[in-house]
């Protein structure tokens, strides 16, 4: 009997993911034809041939649903890294192979990407990038930069180890806001933008390092720390400042 009960789970497992992954492609495509703020929950049962009791099963609120699909870029993004990654250790190398290959994966739904924005934009919003709903996609984010450093041939001092990965993904959030109103073909402009930024970042990481320049790197932490809407509490707290010798 257990093992019918067990047969029977992993039979509605796969289901209950297509049903999960259905709702979220739906979602997907209304707020694309008619806008986040105009598609509600019921359309999207309606839409997805589903009951809006079934709908709210898999999604509490439309919010998550938005939720689930940064999961997914973090998810894909996770998967196209993979060989930037295993690869070249130059670290400018490495931030240019991240950062267009979240271009890549995020294309796809740069035309309504905007909608989006403009809600997660308020600090209040759990879509915001700094909101505690997003606390899986963030440290999805921030662990492949953590990655992408330590991988790289590049010294960095440990005091700042910690401290580098957050202020990567900080730089790719600012890179995420120009592309969502870059409206050159292929987001050609953000593009070009990693290409000429991604060396700088690079050679800014290499002379972190040197003991005169680390004041400088906490306080820019501290203060994106102190700050951004509600980062204080999601980051490694900063490590106290240390006069200079």
């Amino acid at each position: 009997m257990v093992k019918e009960e067990k047969d029977v789970k992993e039979v509605k497992a796969p289901k209950s993911e297509q049903t999960r992954t259905l709702i979220l492609e739906t979602a997907l495509r209304l707020f694309q034809e008619r806008g986040y703020d105009k598609t509600t929950m019921r359309a999207i049962a309606q839409e997805a041939g589903v009951s809006v009791g079934n709908a709210y099963y898999y999604f509490s609120s439309k919010e998550h649903l938005v939720q689930g699909f940064y999961d997914r870029i973090a998810a894909e993004h996770e998967a196209a890294v993979q060989p930037v990654l295993a690869g070249d250790q130059d670290l400018a190398v490495r931030i240019r192979g991240v950062l267009l290959g979240w271009l890549d994966v995020a294309e796809p739904y740069h035309r309504f990407a905007a909608q989006f924005f403009k809600n997660a934009a308020d600090p209040e919003s759990p879509l915001s990038p700094f909101s505690e709903d997003s606390v899986a996609a963030r440290d999805a984010a921030i662990s492949i930069h953590r990655r992408c450093l330590a991988g790289a041939d590049t010294k960095v001092d440990p005091e700042l180890a910690e401290l580098l990965p957050q202020l990567m993904w900080l730089n790719q959030m600012g890179l995420v806001l120009y592309w969502v109103y870059d409206r050159t073909d292929n987001a050609d402009r953000s593009r070009r933008l990693v290409e000429r930024t991604a060396p700088i970042i690079a050679r800014a990481i290499a002379l972190s390092r040197f003991r005169v320049l680390r004041p400088l790197v906490r306080q820019v932490h501290a203060v994106l720390e102190e700050f951004l809407p509600g980062a204080t509490g999601h980051m490694t707290a900063h490590t106290p400042e240390r006069p200079p010798r």
